[in-house]
């Protein structure tokens, strides 16, 4: 049985999955873009009989309550913070990490604040370099190289689309109507065919490997003797999300 549960950690109000019986061992799976702990929905209950799984919508994304931008600063660093503050809420204190693109600089940090508290880790999709970046992130580079409102736009208009969203899911899928329609159905009422976005959504540019210790992830897997990670697929860029109101979980 999965239980969908929310929990206030500052200022914000963290929705999450939770399957499993506490005393396994735990593990936590972070999601990436543009879904939320939805995009596990298939996978908790196949590890629920051998696993304690917690899987929380990061700060601004799904069901997840977070103040504005002018409030709080959508920055890796503050997603990993406020994460962290969650995990010590509902007292997770020890566990495998499970990171998915977005979840991985989230949980790289994690692993690096806390090396003694993470068991293992899983990471499918996710860098913990700059040179793993594929040609994707060029219009990324360029904004971060010029904040431009022309760069801005362009970023917008080529990734932040309801197309282009769409596209994280249905490109080298050999058979795009396979893919669940509720996916498609959370995104069109997060954007709209138009493209024209109908919830506050997070700033892209402060999404970025600003400060954290990225290159001494390794000294720390190698310290803890982590399980080593699997990566997984092509590199995908990291774009930004926002809450998605009104869908059962």
């Amino acid at each position: 049985m999965i239980h969908y549960r929310t929990v206030a950690v500052g200022d914000h109000q963290i929705f999450y999955r939770e399957a499993g019986d506490p005393n396994q061992t735990s593990l936590l799976l972070l999601h990436g873009f543009p879904s939320s702990s939805h995009m596990f929905r298939n996978l908790i209950p196949l590890l629920a009989d051998r696993f304690h799984i917690i899987a929380p919508d990061l700060p601004g994304f799904g069901f997840s309550e977070s103040p504005p931008q002018s409030q709080f600063e959508y920055t890796f660093d503050n997603l990993a913070t406020v994460i962290e503050g969650f995990t010590e809420t509902i007292g997770l204190m020890r566990y495998a990490l499970y990171v998915f693109d977005y979840g991985a600089p989230v949980g790289f940090r994690l692993a690096v604040a806390h090396p003694e508290r993470v068991t293992a880790i899983v990471s499918q999709n996710g860098n913990a370099y700059e040179e793993g970046l594929s040609d994707a992130w060029d219009p990324i580079r360029s904004y971060w190289a010029k904040p431009t409102t022309e760069n801005r736009k362009a970023l917008r208009d080529a990734l932040l689309t309801y197309e282009g969203t769409r596209w994280q899911y249905t490109h080298g899928v050999s058979n795009p109507e396979a893919v669940a329609a509720r996916i498609l159905y959370l995104r069109r009422r997060f954007i709209g065919p138009s493209g024209q976005q109908r919830h506050s959504a997070r700033s892209l540019s402060q999404l970025r490997f600003e400060s954290g210790p990225v290159s001494s992830f390794s000294k720390v897997l190698s310290r803890r003797q982590a399980t080593a990670a699997r990566h997984l697929g092509q590199e995908r860029p990291f774009l930004h999300t926002a809450r998605r109101r009104g869908v059962p979980p």
